[in-house]
C-alpha cells in the first residue's frame, strides 16, 4: 500500500470539476489515488467490485448523499463509501455517484484499494472494514494561481476563525450528513467575502471528524500568502475556502436509468440471427420452433395461474392484517420457503446457530453469495401475527450501521421466517462475561464497540425516521461483526413514539433483569431515558467485564451499580476495571466511560444525559463531565429485592443471560 504523502499543487484552471452540465458527463477525477495491490482479472473480487458499481450506480433509494455498500464475504469481500457534498442536489448526486463509479475501474484497473475525488462527490473502495475509520491514505491540497489580495487584513486569522466554526458544526451532524458552509467578510477588502466549505463522511464519530478536518487545516500554510481558492482532499474528509461563492448553486441535472455498467453475462455474439435460420434451407425448422413457442406460453400461462391462485390463498390468512401500504412497502423483502430452504439446506442442523424460546437460527447462503441468519419461529411459538407483522415494518426502517440489518421475511402456510444480515461473531456476552475469552478483548476493541452502540441508540432516538425505544439492550443484544464492530439486535420489544412524546406508560414489563430502569420496573413508564439507563448498566458491564445480576458481595451487600458508586466517589474508580485491561489501559478514555456510565443509571430520568450528549462525550476528551448522583438501586442491593416486587407479573427476555446467536426474538409490540 502507498505510504501517506501530502502534496500542495497550484492549478492554473479555476474550475475543479470537469463536468458537462448539459450531458451530464465528466473526462476525469480531479484527484484520484490507487492503491499498489491488485486482483486478478476475472477473480471473485473483480466479480465483486463490480456488483457493488453496479449496486451504488443504480441506487435510487438513498437520497443524503452518503454510500456504504459491502458486497461478498472474506477474502474477496469489497466495501465502499460513496459521498456527495452537501450542498448538491439529489439527482446531480446520483449523476456524479454513477459517473463515478464507471470511472474509477478505468483509472485504477485492477487495483484492490482506489479513491477518486471530483468536485461534487467522491468514491472510495477497499478490500478492508472502511466504515466509521478515518482514512489517510494519500491527502491532496490544490487552489488557483491567485494570491489573496494585498489590501486584505488579517487574512489567515479570519480563515482560521471561520474554517474552525465549520468544522465544529460538520463535526456535529448526524449519520446521514456531516457539512457546514458558510461566509465571512474580509477586512480591507472592499466588501469582498471569503466562503468556506467543510465536510466529513458521516460514519465518522465527532471526534474523528473534527481531527481530520483539524489535520488538513494544520497542513495549510499560514507562514506565507495564501492562494485565493485551495481544496483540501482526504478519504474520508475535505474542506475548500475561496473568495468567490461557490456552494449552493449546484445546478439540479436530469437523471436517466442507465443498463448496469458491468452485465452480468457477456453477450453472445455467435447467436443465429434470423435470417441465419432461414439460410440453413432446413424449412421445417421454423414450424417447430413456432409449435415449440407456442406449447412453452400455453403452459406457462397455465403454470403461473396456478402459482397466482396457490400465493393468493397462502397470503389471504395474513395479507389482510396489513394496509394496502404496507403491503407495497413489504414486496421487496419477502422471501419463497424454497428459496430459504436453499439457502439452509433445508434447515440442516450442520446450518443451526442456535435456539432460543421462540425458535431456532440458522445461517444461510443465498444464490449470489450474501450469507444470512434465518430466524425460523417455532409454529406452537405463543408470537402470533400482529407481533410478526410489527417486527418486520420496524426493522424495515431501520438501516444504521450499528444495527442488524433485515434482509426479509417468509410467510408460507404456518412457516414464520425473519432473515436478518449475518453477523460473524457472536454477541458481546459472550465474549465480555468469559473469564478466558474477555482476555482477547483489549480496551480499543471494548471502546469501539461501546461507541457503536453509542451511535445505534442515538440514531433509534434522533436520527433515524421513527422515535424507536429498544427496551431490552443489554449484552446479549449486541451482535459483534467480523472486525467486532457492534451491531445492536432484538427489536422484539421496540415501541414507535410519536416526534412530540417523551413518555408512555406500558401495559406489560418486558426486559431483562438489571437492565430495566427504576421507572418502568416499578411505574411503567417508558421513555428514550430508560434505554440510557441500560446503556449505562452495559457501558459498566464492558468496563468490569462482570454482569450486573451476577456482582453481588453477600458481606457487603452491593451490586455493580454501588460498586461503581463507591469507588467512583472514594477517588478509587480503577478499582471496577477488569483486570486483563490494566497492563494496557487508556485510564483517561476509561474513567471517562465510569463516569459516563453512572450519569446514565442516575435515579431521575430527566438527570440522565440524551444518547447525542453521550456521543459527544465520548468524541471529546475535553468537555467537562456533570457531576453524577448516587444511581438508582443502590441502597442494600434493592436492585433484586425490588425488582422481586414485580417479577411474578412481567416477563423477562432473559434471565439466564446466556450468549446468543444472531438471535433476534418476537416479543409484544405496541406502536403508537
Amino acid at each position: 500500500m502507498d505510504s501517506p504523502t501530502f502534496l500542495y499543487i497550484v492549478l492554473t484552471l479555476s474550475p475543479i470539476f470537469a463536468i458537462n452540465l448539459v450531458t451530464g458527463q465528466f473526462n476525469s477525477f480531479t484527484n484520484n489515488w490507487c492503491s499498489n495491490t491488485t486482483y486478478s482479472t476475472n477473480s471473485t473480487y473483480q466479480s465483486n467490485l463490480h456488483n457493488l458499481l453496479n449496486k451504488i450506480s443504480n441506487d435510487t433509494k438513498i437520497t443524503y448523499g452518503f454510500y456504504n455498500f459491502t458486497v461478498g464475504h472474506t477474502p474477496d469481500r469489497v466495501h465502499s463509501l460513496a459521498l456527495c457534498r452537501g450542498d448538491v442536489p439529489v439527482n446531480t448526486c446520483r449523476l456524479c455517484i454513477r459517473n463515478a463509479a464507471t470511472l474509477l475501474p478505468q483509472v485504477c484497473p485492477n487495483n484492490i484499494e482506489a479513491f477518486g475525488y471530483s468536485g461534487y462527490c467522491s468514491i472510495f473502495i477497499s478490500n478492508r472494514s472502511i466504515y466509521g475509520k478515518v482514512q489517510d491514505l494519500a491527502p491532496w491540497s490544490f487552489g488557483n494561481n491567485q494570491n489573496v489580495d494585498p489590501k486584505v487584513v488579517g487574512f489567515n486569522e479570519t480563515l482560521i476563525s471561520l474554517m474552525s466554526s465549520l468544522q465544529n458544526q460538520a463535526a456535529s451532524g448526524d449519520s446521514k450528513l456531516k457539512y457546514a458552509a458558510g461566509k465571512t467578510n474580509l477586512t480591507g477588502g472592499g466588501g469582498q467575502m471569503l466562503y468556506g466549505l467543510v465536510q466529513c463522511t458521516p460514519d465518522l464519530s465527532r471526534k474523528n471528524c473534527m481531527q481530520c478536518i483539524q489535520k488538513r487545516l494544520d497542513e495549510l500554510p499560514l507562514c506565507c500568502s495564501l492562494p485565493s481558492e485551495v481544496n483540501m482532499v482526504q478519504q474520508s474528509c475535505f474542506l475548500k475556502y475561496s473568495t468567490n461563492p461557490f456552494f449552493g448553486n449546484v445546478p439540479d441535472l436530469p437523471l436517466s436509468s442507465p443498463p448496469p455498467l458491468f452485465p452480468s453475462e457477456p453477450m453472445n455474439n455467435n447467436r443465429s440471427t434470423p435470417t441465419e435460420v432461414k439460410k440453413t434451407g432446413k424449412s421445417y425448422i421454423i414450424p417447430a420452433i413456432a409449435i415449440s413457442i407456442g406449447v412453452s406460453a400455453i403452459l406457462t400461462i397455465i403454470i403461473g395461474f396456478i402459482m397466482l391462485s396457490r400465493r393468493a390463498k397462502l397470503r389471504k390468512s395474513w395479507m389482510v392484517q396489513f394496509s394496502k401500504d404496507e403491503i407495497q412497502a413489504l414486496k421487496s423483502l419477502q422471501f419463497s420457503l424454497g428459496a430459504i430452504k436453499h439457502a439452509t439446506n433445508n434447515f440442516s442442523d450442520d446450518y443451526k446457530l442456535g435456539q432460543g424460546g421462540f425458535g431456532s437460527v440458522y445461517k444461510g447462503v443465498l444464490a449470489d453469495g450474501q450469507e444470512i441468519a434465518v430466524k425460523r419461529l417455532l409454529r406452537n411459538s405463543k408470537q402470533g401475527d400482529a407481533e410478526f407483522k410489527n417486527e418486520i415494518l420496524i426493522l424495515a426502517k431501520l438501516r444504521h450501521r450499528n444495527l442488524v440489518t433485515l434482509i426479509g421475511f417468509c410467510l408460507h402456510g404456518k412457516e414464520m421466517i425473519l432473515v436478518y444480515e449475518f453477523v460473524a461473531n457472536r454477541s458481546l456476552d459472550y465474549f465480555i462475561f468469559d473469564p478466558l475469552k474477555r482476555q482477547s478483548m483489549m480496551w480499543e476493541t471494548r471502546y469501539n464497540i461501546i461507541n457503536g452502540i453509542a451511535r445505534g441508540i442515538r440514531y433509534l432516538h434522533e436520527d433515524s425516521r421513527l422515535t424507536i425505544i429498544h427496551r431490552d439492550l443489554k449484552a446479549g443484544n449486541v451482535l459483534l461483526d467480523a472486525e467486532f464492530d457492534a451491531k445492536i439486535a432484538d427489536f422484539g420489544l421496540a415501541r414507535l413514539f410519536d416526534i412530540d412524546q417523551t413518555q408512555t406508560l406500558a401495559s406489560k414489563i418486558m426486559g431483562t433483569l438489571g437492565y430495566i430502569s427504576p421507572e418502568y420496573a416499578l411505574q411503567r413508564q417508558v421513555s428514550v431515558k430508560s434505554d440510557v439507563y441500560s446503556f449505562g448498566v452495559l457501558v459498566l458491564e464492558i468496563v468490569s467485564g462482570q454482569r450486573i445480576t451476577s456482582f453481588l458481595y453477600e458481606e457487603n451487600q452491593e451490586n455493580l451499580l454501588s460498586f461503581a458508586w463507591r469507588n467512583h466517589t472514594e477517588g478509587t474508580p480503577m478499582n471496577l476495571v477488569d483486570p486483563a485491561l490494566l497492563p494496557t489501559i487508556s485510564s483517561t478514555e476509561i474513567l471517562r466511560c465510569i463516569h459516563i456510565g453512572l450519569l446514565c443509571v442516575q435515579h431521575n430520568p430527566i438527570d440522565r444525559p440524551t444518547m447525542s450528549s453521550i456521543d459527544l462525550m465520548l468524541s471529546s476528551n475535553s468537555d467537562i463531565l456533570e457531576v453524577p448522583l448516587q444511581p438508582a438501586f443502590f441502597m442494600n442491593n434493592r436492585l433484586p429485592s425490588m425488582l422481586s416486587q414485580w417479577n411474578n407479573d412481567t416477563q423477562s427476555t432473559n434471565t439466564s443471560g446466556g450468549g446468543s446467536i444472531n438471535g433476534v426474538t418476537i416479543s409484544e409490540i405496541q406502536p403508537r
